[in-house]
This record gives C-alpha cells, structure tokens and sequence, in this order.
C-alpha cells in the first residue's frame, strides 16, 4: 500500500506557513512493468491514503533512496544549474530551515504488500520509467506516461478532467470534457496516451465499490498500473496555483483557458504532487509547458477502430510496418514520430487548419532544394523533448552520474543550438504559411543568445557523437582550458594516465610479441584486445597475467592487474572532472535558464517539420493526389494505402461516392471478393485526407468527419466472456449510442452470429436506425434481403463486388474469377458460401448435395420484391433535389459547364420517371 500520510490538507503559498506533518511513505507498487514479473502477475493496486501516523526522518530508512528532501535554499541561489530563486512550497515539500524540514517530512518506508514484485527503485531524471505494458505494443517507444483521470459527482457525473505528463517530455496536457455512460472519450484519449500508470482517487475504488469509469478503466487496461490517491490532493485550486508556478511564460495563455476548468487542474495537482514523489525531484519554476485539448478539436476514432483500421499496428505482426504509421512514418526525428503517431490516432477537424498543411506538404513536392535541404537540416536533430524534460528538473540528488548526465545535456544542447542557424536557412524563401510561421518563430534571437553564452564555457568544437569513448572524451574535453584551474589540472592528469595505459599496452605487445591494441567499453573501460591470425599461442593458453578473458572466434579481449588499476585511477581522475564541470556547466546553466523555453518552440517546429517532410515523402514513393473538402466524399480510383506497399501486384482501385442524398451504401458480393478492403480504405483515405496527407487516389473530396466507427471481424473475446454475437452486439451498441451526423461508419458483417432470421431482423432495425441520421454508413453484408431497403428508403444505394464465371474448356469445371471491382446494384450471386467451399479438401458429393438443399430452401424462401411507381417517382425526385443542392454548395463550374451538367440531370431524372412507369417531361425553358 502507497500511503502518504499528511494531517493536513492546506498547502501554503509564499511560505507563511509550514506543511506541518506531511509524510511520503511508500511501498513496492506495480508500475506497468518496471518490474518485469508485474507485467504478467495478479494486478496490485496501490493507493495514497490518509493515516495518523509518524515517522521520523532518521527511523525506518531503506536503501531505495526515496529521499524526498531538498538541500535549503535563499532567494537568487541556484540549485543544480537551474534557477530556483524563492520556492513555493507548494510545488517543492521544503521549507528555508532544513530542522523545521526535518521534523515535518517523513522518510518513505517500504512495506512488503501482496502481489508486489520487489522494491520500486528512486526516479531521478536519468532513471526514467522504462516499463512497457500491453497497451504499449501500439507505440515503439517505452510507455512513460502518466494519466490522472477525475469525475465529477453527483450532478456533474459524467464531467471528466484529466491531467497527463509524459516523463520523458515536460508537456502537461489538460482535458476536460463531457462524457456518455459509455465513457467512450475516456477510454479513448487513454488508449493514445498508452499511459504507464493511472492515478485515480481513492473514492472511485472505496471497498470494492468501484464507480463505473473505475471499473471500465481496469478492464480495458488490465497491464497499466493503477494508483488510487486521497482525493483532497485533487483540489483544484492547489491545481491552478501549480500551473502558475510551473508553466513557461510563452504557454500563460492556458491560465485563461483552464481557470473554471475545474475537474482537469483537480487531476492536475495531483499528478504533479505524485510526480514530485516517484521522480526524487521537481520541475523548476517557470519551465512547464502546458497546453489545454478540448475533445472537439480531434477527430474520436475508438481504440477498436484503430486496432481494426491497422492505424499504428498490424494485427498479423506488430514489428511490421504494414500498418497506416508505416506508411507514412518517414521521419528523422523521435518528435516527428509521435507527432505522426498522435495525427493518425485524433485526426484534425478544422478544414482551414488542414488546408495549411496541405499547401506545406504540396510547396515541399514541388520545391525540390527545399525538400532535400530540409529533410537533410532535420536528420541530425536529436530528441528535444527528452533534453528539455531532463534541463527543466532539479534532481534532488547529487551523484556523478548527475553530474556527467548534465554535462552530456549541456553537449547535446549545443548541438541543437548549431543546427538551428542552419534550418533557418533553408526556410528562408518559403512560401507557404505554415511554413513561413515555423521561419518566423526560428528568429528568436533567444537561440543565438543561449549558444553564445554556451561557447564562453564550453569548446566550440564540442559535439554530440556516437560511441562510448568519443562521449566520453566530448565530456571530458567539454568545457573550455583557462575557465577552471582545478579542471585543467585534473584533465592533464587524466591524460597522462592514458598515455600511460596505451604504453602498457605497447610494452605488453613488445614483450609477447602479439598485435594488441587498446581498447574501451562502457563496462569494462580501458582493456586489451587482440586478433590472432597464423599466430600460434604458446601451450595454447594466453599467459597467467591475462586475466578477464574473453573470445570470440580468433578475437581475445583481456585486462591485465595493472592495468585495472590504471582504470581505477582513470575513474578516479574523471570524477574529479565531471565533478568540476558540473560546477562550472550548473554556473552556465542558471545564466541561461531564463531562455530556455525558446526549445519549447524549436521542439515544435522540428516535430512538425518533420511530420510534413514524411508526409511528401510518402507522395514521392506513390502516386498520391492532393484532397479537397466539401459536403460529398467522392473518390475516383481509390486505393488501399498499406497494400499498395506491400510486395506484389498493385492493388485494384476503387470509386467512392457517398452523399446526403445517398449517405447509406450497402454492399454485397462472395466471401474474398473484396469488401473488408475496400472498406478499410475508404476509412484509411478519410484519416489521411484530415491529417493533412495526400491520399492514393486520381481524385479526392472528403466531408470532415469528427467520428469514425468500425465494426470488424468476428472473433470470440475469452478476455471478457463476450461470444462472437455479444462481441457484435457491444459494438453496435457503442455505435449507436455515440453516432452523429457529421460520423464515418464502416460496419462489415452483422449478426453473423445468431440465426439467419434474427440476424436479417437486426440488420434491418440497425440500418433503419442509421439512415434516420446523416452519417456517412458502408454497410458490408451477406443478408441479400437487405438491398430491398434500397426500394423503401431514396438515401440507400445498392453497390457489389463483380466476379467472374469461367468454365474449363476441358474438364467442365466452374471457377470464379475476383475482379475486386464496386459496381451498382445487389450482388446477383447465390450460394457463394459453397463454392468457397469448393476450394478446400471438402468431398465433392457433400457439396453436391449441400447445393441440392440449399437451391430448394431459397426457392421456398425468396420472394420478390418490387417497389410501387409512386415509391420510385418520389425516389427520383429526392435525388434530383440532393444533386441540386450540392451542386449549389460545391460548384465551382462556369455557366456553360453548369447548364450541360444540369440537362443531365434532368435526363436522368426523366429516365428513371420513365423506369417507374410515368413518363413525364421537366417543362423547363432554357436560357
């Protein structure tokens, strides 16, 4: 059990008062995998609950070193390189006398509790969660999110607010929303952020009382941890002081967006007083970035539609890359990759914004030096949101692996600082207006400013590199001779020792008579390699005073007593150094922590940079057209974007065209002869069109959608007991509940699970229940009885997928050829059922016989149905208005274009009144 013992709940501001009798006491908790045994075993739930007890700080002590204390310190003095000043105590448990701090705070005491699978170790900046869970098998990357999740009470239930932070990037991300019984939204956001924990309070767990988003939470995220916290730490108001403290000037404008958002700054202060907990530190003042997303501003595509869709992952094999990511992940960048991945999973909804990207994405085909000088300035940016997560954080703890961290920081620092002269450069003539943006916003003179204070310390020619010993000597080297007496002493005496080695090693050579060279390692450090060719070892053994020996094949790597010592000294000499850099680079950092926040900007306009070079890449590798939006999705020869780039044939294109005159399609054809594909591609062109790609198409219009359903497959859940038809029925039901008019629905296959009569009568009440709204639907079917909706209802269209009968010249056999093309009408095929069973080893007299039964039982059961003239006049005129409409709203013809188009229509019409039986005539006069 977590327990955070605190007898009270005020925390103060502006130290007037102390946070008498606060105590952080821990216990092993299941953190979604730190521990590898806690990924498979029972779930163990921990909570930080209220109690009455004490510890002293020198009593009961573990040797996790969860030591939550803060050395003191005044108004203008730097801790660790970073600008403290004054701090609230709020945001760190401390006061200005470590002996008042003493009595008050409590050492974390670890307990031994069920289910928990060792101790959980200190977090420090450079000990960053590195747990995976089953959610985590949508991302590359280590899940290293943490998610508060709160909900309102009883008039408000049913308001969310949510407060996430991922530990290796220092953005907090607020929600709050309203959600259905379903919680839909809830679940949603969660399965993107693919969290590492989720904090919840104590109150939606109380005594095996879980309220239902508990409930539903730890069904759908059975390998997340869950923590259950007192919920007096969800106050709002110790919530919005936080984020004043906290967020970075250039990010204030949130304080307006969030200050009555009252459930996402309650989720907000616990998260971050939790996370000053697990880390060992604390977000120093003014470093925050903090942003507010409203659940309107995304397209919601539900966990299961993603899944279904392959947005992220494919479901045969999660290391391929045949998935919608994979398609378009051409990225240089980690930024640009979870920038891509988060697109993808919460399409955009506002046409201007996409219409923006598109044009970048179009200047970037069209403009070949700015394509190539972009994606060459990206490549060697590293990750920014990691360096700035770790430069923001006041470590609590003092250690050399601290201090030679911070010095690669620093490095790394300056080498995106050089770079960014560079990418300036390149958009220096951009047209565009995202593009123009992202140039203007690289001008800040912040960036030149914090290079140059950076190269008064540091070596111009100090840069990030590859390889354990090239690092190691970068840091050694770092900071300039002449700033630090003590630091040139130390680094000549660290030189003359490896002189001394690579002696030794010569010497040892010259003695035995082997090739040996120097050589280092992370683990080992300085030891001796050694290839023999043709060289015969004398008995066949290396001497005695080779020690530690290691061989593959004809290569020998060993260490000599001697020369572990020189190691030792060589350790001891480097600690030194890293231990006076670390002194001169925290100097350097408090000069320039002020502008630090100018990364906050750079980290965005690389990330999106980045998403917009892949997004034209995937253009130069396909024949991809640029999308418009409009009130119709009208695709001319479509395509199916992950098996165009599978190996093979080319995929066969497809047209699309959906309206609100005809936003109800129904499509039938045999079991392989297309249907699921062509589905699945409509849905991924639609994602891709609103993430601002081209699309695989000659042509595209899309109407922007801000829901996309699937209903998928038909696989038995064992993990909630659900049977192929439950598992039906709860997808439908999420359908229905959550659908609106403006929503994209792919439903393949229906009641397939329970009789033929039960399953025609539910996808009869279903589609009945679908066409009353305005959502675009893809309804893929085998029920033939079906299509009769197209004769009762004008906004239902009948569509097929062809195949072709040939008949063996010599044997007589039938066999049927898939074209994999949509025409109109209902499919005319019967009984295909049987001759894809044709196809396997099944004895030809069974099939025989089973077609005999089946031709008398359709004879007796299909009767025909024809519509009434009256029904078909009305369906004609319904349609000619609908094509009226939108030719209105879209047009963009000139008048000669538009007259010709409109005497179509009208023989169109007067063709199909004629189909009905009554011949009539539109008495029109023409201009």
């Amino acid at each position: 059990m977590l327990t955070l013992d605190n007898s009270t709940e005020e925390v103060t501001t502006g130290g007037d008062a102390s946070d008498s009798g606060q105590t952080w006491a821990a216990s092993p908790v299941d953190r979604g995998g730190l521990n590898e045994a806690t990924s498979h075993g029972p779930r163990s739930t921990s909570s930080i609950s209220s109690g009455s007890s004490r510890q002293s700080l020198d009593g009961g002590c573990s040797s996790s070193g969860l030591r939550a204390t803060l050395p003191p310190t005044g108004p203008g003095q730097f801790h660790h390189g970073v600008a403290v000043g004054r701090i609230n105590p709020s945001v760190v448990a401390t006061t200005s006398d470590s002996s008042s701090f003493r009595s008050h705070v409590g050492t974390p005491r670890l307990r031994r509790t069920p289910g928990a699978a060792g101790t959980h170790p200190a977090q420090t900046p450079l000990t960053d969660h590195t747990a995976t869970s089953c959610s985590s098998a949508t991302t590359p990357s280590a899940a290293s999110v943490i998610v508060a999740v709160v909900e309102g009470r009883g008039l408000a239930r049913g308001e969310i607010g949510m407060a996430s932070l991922n530990l290796k990037c220092p953005e907090l991300v607020l929600c709050q929303f309203a959600d259905t019984g379903t919680y839909a939204k809830v679940i949603t956001k969660i399965h993107i952020l693919v969290p590492l924990e989720i904090l919840m309070p104590d109150t939606a767990s109380e005594k095996g009382k879980g309220t239902k988003l508990f409930k539903l939470i730890t069904e759908n995220f059975p390998c997340v941890a869950f923590t259950a916290i007192q919920r007096k730490y969800f106050n709002e108001r110790k919530g919005l002081e936080y984020i004043q403290q906290l967020c970075a000037p250039e990010f204030g404008t949130v304080l307006m967006e969030v200050q009555a958002k009252y459930y996402c700054l309650a989720a907000a202060a616990a998260l971050l007083k939790y996370l000053e907990f697990i880390q060992n530190s604390v977000y120093a003042a003014k470093s925050l970035k903090v942003s507010f997303k409203g659940s309107e501003q995304t397209t919601m595509i539900d966990s299961a539609s993603a899944t279904n869709l392959e947005l992220v992952v494919n479901n045969r094999d999660h290391r391929s890359e045949h998935s919608l990511l994979g398609v378009l992940n051409h990225t240089k960048t980690p930024g640009g990759a979870r920038r891509l991945r988060s697109n993808i999973l919460e399409p955009l909804v506002d046409v201007d914004t996409i219409n923006i990207r598109l044009d970048a994405v179009h200047e970037l085909l069209q403009d070949e030096d700015l394509f190539f000088g972009l994606k060459n300035a990206i490549g060697h940016f590293l990750d920014i949101d990691q360096l700035l997560s770790v430069l923001v954080q006041i470590p609590k703890q003092e250690t050399v692996q601290v201090a030679e961290a911070k010095i690669t920081h620093v490095i790394q620092l300056k080498h995106t600082l050089d770079l960014v002269p560079r990418l300036r450069m390149v958009l220096k003539n951009c047209n565009t207006a995202l593009l123009k943006a992202y140039s203007t916003s690289l001008e800040d003179t912040r960036f030149d400013l914090i290079l140059e204070q950076i190269k008064t310390v540091i070596n111009d020619d100090t840069t990030y590199l590859k390889g354990s010993l090239n690092m190691r000597t970068q840091k050694c080297y770092a900071v300039r001779p002449n700033v630090n007496e003590f630091l040139d002493i130390a680094r000549r005496a660290y030189t003359e020792i490896v002189d001394d080695i690579a002696g030794l090693v010569n010497q040892m050579g010259e003695k035995y008579g082997f090739p040996m060279r120097t050589s280092f390692s992370t683990a080992r450090g300085f030891f001796i390699q050694m290839k023999l060719e043709g060289v015969v070892l004398p008995g066949g053994n290396l001497p005695p005073e080779f020690i530690k020996v290691s061989k593959l094949k004809n290569n020998y790597g060993f260490t000599t007593a001697d020369l572990m010592k020189m190691n030792d000294r060589c350790d001891e000499a480097l600690r030194e150094i890293f231990h006076i850099s670390y002194v001169v680079i925290c100097q350097l950092l408090s000069t320039v922590h002020e502008h630090i926040h100018c990364l906050y900007k750079l980290s965005d306009a690389v990330s999106m940079l980045d998403m917009l070079l892949s997004l034209a890449n995937a253009c130069t590798i396909s024949d991809y057209v640029r999308p418009e939006f409009t009130d119709t999705l009208a695709i001319k020869q479509g395509r199916h974007p992950i098996l165009e780039r599978m190996a093979g044939q080319q995929p066969v294109s497809n047209n699309s065209y959906i309206s609100e005159g005809s936003n109800f399609v129904i499509i039938t054809g045999p079991n392989m002869s297309g249907k699921s594909t062509y589905l699945k591609q409509v849905a991924l062109c639609q994602i891709m069109a609103q993430i601002g790609s081209f699309v695989p198409a000659d042509y595209a219009s899309f109407r922007v959608a801000d829901q996309i359903f699937t209903r998928i497959g038909v696989d038995d859940d064992f993990e909630t007991n659900s049977s192929t038809f439950m598992l039906e029925m709860k997808e439908i039901s999420y359908i229905i509940h959550n659908a609106s008019d403006r929503s994209l629905i792919i439903i393949d296959e229906l009641g397939r699970g329970t009789g033929a009569e039960e399953g025609i009568g539910l996808c009869h009440s279903v589609c009945e229940f679908l066409l009353g709204l305005k959502a675009f639907t893809l309804f893929a079917t085998h029920f033939l009885e079906l299509c009769q909706l197209e004769s009762l209802y004008p906004n239902v269209e009948n569509q097929h997928m062809e195949v072709q009968h040939t008949r063996s010249v010599d044997t007589d056999d039938e066999s049927v050829v898939y074209t994999y093309l949509l025409s109109r009408g209902c499919s005319e095929e019967r009984h295909y059922g049987l001759r894809a069973a044709e196809m396997t080893a099944l004895p030809s007299s069974l099939i025989q016989e089973a077609k005999i039964i089946a031709s008398n039982v359709s004879q007796q059961l299909l009767a025909k149905h024809h519509s009434d003239p009256e029904t078909q006049r009305q369906r004609a005129v319904y349609h000619l208005a609908t094509r009226l409409l939108q030719a209105a709203r879209n047009s963009r013809l000139d008048p000669d274009s538009l007259r010709m188009y409109l005497k179509g229509l009208r023989k169109q019409y007067e063709a199909e009144l004629q189909a009905a039986g009554q011949p009539e005539s539109m008495d029109t006069e023409e201009e």
